[in-house]
C-alpha cells in the first residue's frame, strides 16, 4: 500500500525585527494599574495585529488613517485629562494644600513601545495616575467627598478603558474584512508567525458596554468643593 504523498507546508514569512523602546516607571492609583492590567497589553496587540493585516491585503493608506484617528482619539483624551488636573490642581492650590500621599501598593510597570501609538497611551495612562493623586489628595484633606471621588476615579478609569476597547474592536473590523477578501488563511499564517493568536480576542460584554456607551461628562466637573 503506497503512502499518500504528504502535503506541502505552506512557505513562511520571515519575521521582522521591529524597533522597540522599553520604558520602566512606577504607577501609584489603582485605577491606572487597572487600566494596565486590563487594557494595555490587549491594546498593543491589536496595533500591531491591524498593521499586520493591512498591509497583507494591500492597504498600507489605510494604516496610515488608522493610525492617524487613534492618535486623535488619544489626543483628545489626554486633552480632557490635562484640563481636569489643571482645574483640580488649582482647587488644591486655593485650599493651602502641600502635601502629596504615597501608596501602599505602587506597581512598576515596564512599557514596550512598538508604535507611537503605544507611546501615546502610555503616556495617557501616567497622565491618569497624574490625575487620581490631586483627587485623591483632596479627597484626603476634606475638600472633595468620598460619594464623589468614588464616581470620578471610575468615570476617568472607564474612559481610558473604553478607548482602548474602540482601538481592540478596530482589530476586529480589519480581521473581518481581510477573511471577507480572501486573504483568511494569509492572514492566520501571518498571525502565528508574528506571535498573535488567529483570532482577535473577544471582548466580555463588559466591555463591550464600555465601547457602546456615550461618552459621560466626568463627575469631577462637578466637583463639589467644600
Amino acid at each position: 500500500m503506497s503512502e499518500a504523498a504528504p502535503h506541502p507546508k505552506p512557505a513562511s514569512r520571515r519575521a521582522i525585527s521591529r524597533p522597540i523602546f522599553e520604558r520602566t516607571f512606577s504607577v501609584n492609583s489603582e485605577q491606572a494599574i487597572r487600566v494596565i492590567r486590563d487594557s494595555y497589553h490587549r491594546l498593543m496587540v491589536s496595533l500591531y495585529a491591524i498593521d499586520v493585516i493591512l498591509r497583507i491585503i494591500g492597504r498600507e493608506e489605510t494604516v496610515d488613517e488608522i493610525e492617524s484617528l487613534v492618535s486623535q482619539m488619544i489626543t483628545e483624551c489626554a486633552e480632557q485629562l490635562q484640563q481636569e488636573k489643571s482645574r483640580l490642581e488649582k482647587l488644591k492650590a486655593d485650599n493651602g494644600i502641600n502635601e502629596t500621599p504615597t501608596y501602599t501598593h505602587p506597581r512598576q510597570f515596564v512599557a514596550k513601545i512598538a508604535s507611537p501609538q503605544i507611546a501615546q497611551f502610555v503616556e495617557l495612562i501616567r497622565l491618569l495616575d497624574q490625575l487620581m493623586i490631586v483627587m485623591d489628595t483632596l479627597w484626603l484633606c476634606q475638600v472633595i467627598s468620598n460619594k464623589h471621588c468614588i464616581a470620578a476615579r471610575l468615570e476617568w478609569q472607564q474612559r481610558l478603558q473604553r478607548l482602548a476597547n474602540k482601538i481592540v474592536t478596530m482589530e476586529r473590523h480589519a480581521h473581518q474584512a481581510a477573511y471577507e477578501q480572501g486573504h483568511g488563511e494569509e492572514v492566520r499564517l501571518a498571525r502565528q508567525e508574528s506571535g498573535l493568536l488567529d483570532e482577535p480576542a473577544k471582548l466580555s460584554k463588559d466591555d463591550d458596554s464600555l465601547v457602546d456607551e456615550a461618552d459621560p461628562s466626568p463627575s469631577s466637573d462637578k466637583a463639589d468643593a467644600q
